[in-house]
């Protein structure tokens, strides 16, 4: 590849135009590296998808020790904690390699999804007062994640965001994309100084150099080499968990600091852990259970709308069409079933730090995921490598995703772009969308502050909250799926921003729509697999044969 971004005919780079599917018109990306359909070599993929999967790390490892903490399986089995974690693993990486190869076919990584820890925890909660130990609340997580999955499948295979694809254009998609980036500013690795012991303070320094190495790798030094541009994210993280890993050795960090590293650990875990289908029983079913992981699975939802779009953006392709997008949702709801099935407790959707890896990398090819994704799977069943991610310190983590998050908020606003913005109508719906998705969760959130409790206590004081609206609103299953969705920024700014947009009067041409349709694929480009199969099965059938 040249100084401009250009193949060169020397690069050992695949592309394959035959596994081509158009995805979407092709817009200027000067910065990616490998597009949609490029496939590097193999040992060079190995370690892109190893790196890809590196920025997920954060949200696969604090996602299980969320809920092992919540069951108080960190009590009463920590022996099952690494296992809980390889589930996450595998499930990941099954789940991703359904996506690119049956579902919308983006460059996408699917994980475990935060919208869907809140009603777990409330779940959790609500057994907790029943006194069931761990293993039941894990079977009727189970079983709601479960039903919450089969009715995304329904939602995504039936076209219903596929049609609600038609009435939404960049004055929505940039809101939903931006809050995707600005409403995780405070994550607790970021902001949280009790994140991994209580009292132990946030390592700024630590995460000050993680934050430093990366922007330093991939802007300043990547016109230097070629490697500082592939693995900026994989060389900044290994630099600075080397640099924390010898001062937990040497006795600097002690073990209850947020930046020890624990290689005891490491070197307890099983070689290989047993993970498969009901792993912990046969799961459990409660409908109350069921319409609160609803609600979080339909907050994934629209956050994984915003995902699709951000990812073809920063591949440097056109919107996807309603097609790819049912597609897409509904390969979602598979994911979620199998990981009720697996038993993670928790749901899986489209990660969106992928977008953050991709504009930080330059790297955007199906297949480096999927080896990725294979690599993930592979890990799951290893317990050290498993346990050896959990590892990297909170602050390490805090640092990747200052630029992760920043990265994916300016890629919502590049949205606007086809947008009249000297229109008052279109700053008008954006500028209070932005607020309504960061203000109401930040109320949500600070509904039951000054409770002794825990999370699940919490999110009971905030029903309790929503209840108070009336008798309809406030009934259970109208305020869990209310509070719930009302805590998940991308998608109230969604709702505000959809309403708005549909109903104050604009021009297509003042909404951006009329720009948007030239850069959004047709239906009949996207095929799915069933239809490639097809497709590639009548090219090799001989004429004249049956």
């Amino acid at each position: 590849m040249d100084d401009n971004g250009q193949h060169n005919e020397d690069d050992t780079v695949d592309t394959d135009s035959s596994d081509d599917d158009a995805i979407g018109p092709i817009e200027e990306s000067e910065f990616v590296e490998y597009g949609i359909e490029d496939k590097p070599p193999l040992a060079e993929s190995i370690f892109l998808g190893f790196q890809h999967y590196l920025t997920m790390i954060g949200a696969t490892v604090a996602i299980p020790l969320a809920l092992a903490g919540a069951l108080g399986m960190l009590e009463a089995a920590p022996e099952q904690v690494g296992r809980l974690i390889g589930t996450f693993f595998i499930v990941s990486g099954i789940a991703t390699l359904g996506q690119t190869i049956l579902g919308n076919r983006y460059p996408i990584v699917q994980g475990g999804t935060f919208s869907m820890l809140a009603p777990a925890l409330a779940i959790i909660g609500v057994l907790g007062t029943q006194g069931a130990d761990w293993q039941t609340m894990l079977l009727y997580l189970q079983g709601a994640v479960i039903v919450a999955g089969l009715t995304e499948i329904v939602i995504g295979y039936t076209g219903v965001m596929g049609w609600i694809k038609q009435h939404m254009g960049p004055v929505v998609i940039a809101p939903v994309i931006a809050l995707i980036g600005l409403s995780l500013f405070n994550a607790p690795q970021i902001v949280d100084p009790n994140f991994s012991a209580p009292g132990t303070g946030q390592n700024w320094w630590l995460l000050g150099l993680t934050l430093a190495l990366i922007i330093l790798f991939s802007q300043y030094l990547d016109q230097y080499s070629r490697a500082f541009r592939l693995f900026p994210v994989l060389l900044g993280i290994s630099a600075a968990w080397i640099i924390a890993t010898v001062l937990s050795v040497g006795g600097v960090f002690s073990a209850d600091s947020t930046s020890f590293v624990d290689l005891g650990s490491v070197l307890s875990a099983s070689l290989i852990q047993p993970v498969y289908p009901f792993q912990w029983g046969v799961p459990r079913f409660e409908l109350a259970f069921a319409i609160g992981m609803i609600a979080g699975m339909l907050a994934s939802v629209i956050e994984s709308f915003g995902d699709y779009h951000s990812v073809a953006r920063m591949a440097g392709r056109g919107a996807p069409s309603p097609r790819r997008i049912d597609y897409g949702i509904g390969m979602e709801g598979i994911g979620n079933t199998l990981a009720g099935v697996m038993g993670t407790g928790n749901g899986s959707t489209s990660y969106t730090e992928n977008v953050g890896a991709i504009g930080i990398t330059g790297v955007a090819s199906r297949y480096v995921v999927q080896i990725g994704a294979i690599v993930m799977i592979i890990v799951g069943y290893l317990g050290p490598v498993g346990q050896l991610f959990a590892t990297i310190p909170a602050p390490i983590i805090g640092g990747l995703y200052i630029v992760m998050f920043g990265q994916i908020a300016a890629v919502g606003l590049s949205q606007l772009k086809y947008v009249d913005l000297d229109n008052n109508r279109n700053v008008f719906i954006i500028g209070f969308a932005l607020f309504s998705g960061l203000a109401v969760p930040a109320y949500m959130s600070n509904i039951g502050q000054g409770v002794d409790a825990g999370a699940s206590t919490v999110f009971q004081q905030g029903l309790s909250q929503v209840a108070l609206i009336g008798p309809i609103l406030g009934s259970d299953v109208i305020a869990t799926t209310l509070f719930v969705i009302g805590s998940t920024g991308m998608a109230v700014g969604g709702i505000v921003a959809f309403f708005l947009d549909n109903t104050i009067d604009g021009t297509r041409e003042e909404r951006g729509l009329a720009e948007w349709e030239k850069i959004t694929e047709d239906d009949s480009e996207f095929q799915s697999f069933l239809q490639r199969w097809r497709s590639s099965d009548d090219e090799t059938t001989p004429t004249g044969a049956d």
